[in-house]
């Protein structure tokens, strides 16, 4: 399952890509000590549009984990909404990473070996699911809902043309799954209930953001990540 641990998994590369961008400017630079012992410090720091700026100005292989790109690329764009919890930002940014492995977008419900990829069939599966397999197939479906409906949303409304289900069916069942969740002892126990309550109540101002980081600065709704630099 996903967990919002982005910011736990940070590399020692990481570190250091923080400290030479922001060393650029006298009041902007940090060291590597409060990065490494300070969590309240290594959060703000993070926040620093200059990190974004880094990220995004590099045309080659990026030094960096994927986990600290995804993460400030989600916490930059969720900055214009209400979603300004950091344990939303670092679970969406471990979705995202996730997610970006193509094998690890298909359901849970029947295993390795048989795979579900619609979200029909996962419904369909919940009636015969046992409770731990419910809480993994409905949190899947909210996760796969977000992420098809945030970085491919232009080929979700396309294909909904053609009779597909539309943004909407994706919001109201990403945003139900999420709600159904939250309450279940194993989000308890991974301390998630309260992302999974923000993502359902705020599922459209969640979707919107990832909307917005697919078309401006990822672009990989309009091929295989054909923008997405490498990254180590």
């Amino acid at each position: 399952m996903i967990k919002a641990n982005c910011r736990e998994r940070f590399t020692a590369a990481d570190f250091e890509f923080v400290v030479q961008t922001l060393a650029r400017s006298e009041r902007d630079s940090v060291s590597l000590v409060e990065l490494l012992t300070d969590a309240e410090a290594r959060d703000s720091i993070l926040d620093n549009p200059r990190l974004v700026e880094s990220v995004l100005a590099q045309d080659g292989t990026l030094g960096i984990s994927p986990q600290l790109y995804f993460y400030v690329l989600i916490r930059h764009v969720l900055q214009s909404t209400g979603l300004t919890d950091r344990r939303v930002s670092d679970y969406l940014a471990s979705l995202l990473e996730t997610f970006s492995q193509t094998a690890r977008m298909k359901s849970p419900a029947d295993g390795s070996a048989n795979p579900v990829q619609y979200v029909s069939d996962m419904l369909i599966a919940l009636r015969h699911a046992s409770p731990a397999q419910t809480f993994l197939v409905r949190a899947h479906v909210g996760n796969y809902a977000l992420f098809i409906t945030g970085i491919f949303h232009e080929t979700v409304e396309r294909r909904s043309r053609r009779g597909a289900p539309d943004l909407d069916f994706y919001e109201e069942v990403g945003s139900a799954s999420f709600k159904a969740v939250a309450t279940h002892e194993v989000a308890r126990s991974c301390a998630l209930g309260g992302v999974f309550d923000t993502l359902a109540d705020g599922f459209h101002e969640a979707r919107l953001a990832l909307n917005r980081l697919s078309d401006s600065l990822l672009h990989l709704d309009s091929g295989p990540a054909a923008n997405l630099p490498l990254i180590s």
